[in-house]
């Protein structure tokens, strides 16, 4: 017989209802429902076809431990540990098989021995957000009270950090104001640093059908021509690294022009006269200013019609990585919000700010307190820990001796691979809890194959604050992510006194009352077609921020910050010729991040099966063949594909990072935003060599 189950798209932060068809614990075929709240009865094709991963035979379906750890070890274990590592099945050259049993009896025990040598600090933990809200709280609460150890983080690291840091410093909570059904009330819309037909299609197709029924403006922004622009008034494209140099340009104009909300800003705002001197005396605010920037003359004009019409309407801003992945990251985010602020398009319906998370419970893991800086709720941690790239230092100079990792390829989405690579091999423990060995599955000690999230009942939170129920679309005796941590710390302290996922998540609601305390598992059944968007009490809050902020006393700040000259920008400006590509890096429609449930599924994997280079068809006389390696200072490429396009300036280039073979991280090293340490995946000064 044949079942349709319902339950939740967990490819992207857009989280799409899904239902599957299900025969003999089989998924057939997924689809949306036609009246699907998110979905609109529409999906991606990762969601539509992307579920053959569930039964590949590459699944990990039990408990591995490294050969070689067991060696180094064997003499220090206690004696039953010994007995039973003799029984162990080898699996390959490298790997023994084991049971759920010994892995995290093993684990603990070597958990407890690197605390008792190394003390608190040498554990670190990171989660990622392929997994439910019930797993990431208690992979905090295991680093945080099984570990005592503060350093905990989670791939926000390397996505959407300067959103959460930007948006708490002006008005007190980093996520989404809006559903993203306001798109049909708004006037106008600005999305910048988004790709968003690749990397959020459902969103996509909301802003498209708006645009085609002159409903709303919309404009977009990139460093290079993208498939959304075709059905925008204006397609701008960016010089790379230039987003904080256009928003305050966008202010400008507001400020000179008088467009900005003086009942707005005298009600609900602070620090606006300091902020609008500073804007109309930089002089890179000024919109002329592009005009030294040779080949981007054009922005000089395009920049106050942006200014006038976001203004003047009822407005929302949409953005992305291309944001948030820059030095100054954060401070583009404070920039957005203070064109928000400014013009009073914050608060309403049909008015807002929207970051588009890539993962699709990376909000969620934030909320459960999977950062060093923030426990459950936002609220402060008893300490504050270390972000993932200074775990990487600590690991090199033998600080860190463990690290337990839960669904994070930290060894191929992460900059600097030579580096990480390092700090993993000096590492006394690292575990993995994986559906597939992955980069950073294959340098473990203990992998722990889990349950998918097609396989798992849990809370999924995605990029508009909506809260959705999954259930199992197919059974599963693997354990889930929460149940490891649970029987590790069982026998480390036996205080884990969870039996399912809803035990774990009444207890999330106990530790995080503002934005959960209502939602128990009951209402979210109840709602599980539709979800419900935190805050949740009695009901749930579709619109954020209605009559005051967030922040201490309830006001909006503005946070100036200046336009430092660098990069590509610098050499346009200076005229400074160069042989060098600037190069930046993103997701295409296809893969999910490090593509390893993406790939399982052929009709996927046939469509792109490596990353491949787009380059200016004006620069093609620059490549002596199709085939190129990148390099920098940090590393380089394994050879990779050249394909010529026209969507693309001079000098400038494009990769996506899907696959681990290309090595394109390899390449980045530690550049950051200043504030919370995202890498400057967006900007790369690279040097072009024939393969």
């Amino acid at each position: 017989m044949i079942h349709d189950i319902g339950s939740v798209c967990t490819y992207c932060g857009v989280g799409c209802d899904i239902t599957a068809q299900v025969e003999d614990n089989k998924i057939l075929k997924i689809y949306a429902q036609s009246d699907g709240y998110v979905s609109q009865g529409k999906l991606c094709i990762k969601g539509k076809l992307g579920f053959d991963f569930v039964d590949s035979p590459l699944r990990i379906r039990n408990t591995r431990i490294k050969k070689s750890f067991i060696e180094n070890n064997f003499e220090l274990m206690p004696r039953e540990l010994k007995a039973r590592s003799n029984t162990l099945v080898s699996l390959d050259e490298d790997w023994f098989e084991s049971t759920h049993e010994f892995g995290t009896s093993l684990a603990a025990w070597k958990l407890s021995e690197i605390k008792n040598s190394f003390g608190r600090h040498s554990f670190c933990a990171t989660g990622g957000a392929r997994t439910s809200c019930e797993s990431g709280f208690l992979l905090q609460k295991f680093a945080r009270e099984t570990m005592d150890s503060p350093n905990i983080d989670n791939c926000a690291r390397v996505c959407h950090a300067p959103s959460l840091n930007g948006m708490a410093a002006t008005i007190g909570e980093g996520a989404a104001t809006n559903p993203y059904d306001d798109i049909y009330k708004t006037e106008f819309m600005l999305v910048i640093g988004s790709n968003t037909t690749e990397a959020h299609p459902i969103v996509a197709n909301r802003m498209i059908e708006a645009s085609r029924s002159k409903t709303a403006e919309l404009v977009v922004c990139d460093v290079r021509n993208i498939q959304l622009g075709k059905f925008a008034t204006k397609q701008v494209v960016l010089p790379y690294e230039a987003n904080l140099l256009f928003l305050n340009a966008i202010a400008y104009v507001i400020l000179k022009e008088f467009l900005y909300d003086p009942s707005f800003i005298e009600t609900r705002c602070k620090d606006f006269e300091e902020y609008r001197d500073s804007i109309l005396n930089d002089p890179y605010a000024n919109p002329g200013y592009f005009n030294n920037i040779e080949g981007y003359e054009e922005l000089a004009e395009q920049i106050p019609y942006i200014a006038r019409s976001y203004a003047t309407k009822k407005s929302m801003i949409f953005w992305g990585l291309g944001i948030t992945e820059n030095i100054d990251g954060s401070y583009a985010v404070m920039a957005i919000v203070n064109l928000a602020l400014m013009t009073g398009n914050i608060g309403k319906e049909g008015a807002g700010l929207m970051p588009l998370r890539g993962q699709n419970n990376v909000q969620g893991t934030c909320d459960m307190g999977c950062l060093p800086y923030y426990a459950p709720d936002y609220t402060k941690p008893k300490e504050e820990g270390l972000k993932t790239p200074d775990m990487i230092d600590a690991m090199l100079n033998g600080e860190i001796k463990s690290m337990m990792v839960m669904g994070e390829d930290i060894a191929h989405i992460h900059p600097n691979q030579n580096k990480i690579n390092k700090a993993l091999d000096n590492l006394d423990l690292l575990m993995t809890q994986e559906l597939f060995m992955t980069e950073i599955a294959k340098k473990s000690d203990i992998v722990f194959g889990v349950k998918s999230a097609y396989e798992k009942t849990g809370v999924y939170v995605n990029a508009m604050r909506r809260l959705h129920l999954s259930q199992p679309l197919v059974e599963n005796n693997l354990p889930d992510d929460w149940e490891v941590l649970r029987d590790i710390e069982n026998k480390i302290k036996g205080e884990f006194l969870f039996n399912n996922s809803e035990d774990v998540w009444n207890q999330v609601r106990v530790e995080a009352p503002y934005r959960y305390g209502g939602a128990n598992y009951t209402k979210l059944k109840k709602h599980r077609s539709k979800g419900m968007q935190w805050p949740v009490a009695k009901t749930d809050t579709p619109i954020l921020h209605l009559e005051t902020f967030r922040t201490p006393d309830g006001f909006g700040y503005f946070k100036y910050n200046q336009y430092q000259l660098r990069g590509q920008i610098n050499k346009l400006v200076r005229q400074i010729e160069f042989d060098t590509f600037y190069l930046t890096t993103g997701r295409i429609l296809i893969h999910y991040n490090n593509s390893a449930q993406t790939i399982q599924t052929k009709r996927l994997e046939e469509k792109h099966n490596e990353d491949t280079i787009l380059a200016s068809i004006e620069d093609r006389y620059l490549f002596k063949s199709d085939q190129v390696i990148l390099k920098t200072k940090h590393g380089q490429t394994n050879p990779l594909k050249v394909k010529f396009v026209k969507t693309i300036k001079t000098k400038t280039l494009f990769c996506s990072f899907h696959h681990a073979k290309s090595h394109i991280n390899y390449i980045f090293g530690d550049e950051s935003d200043v504030n919370t340490k995202t890498a400057l995946f967006k900007s790369l000064e690279v040097e072009v060599v024939e393969a």
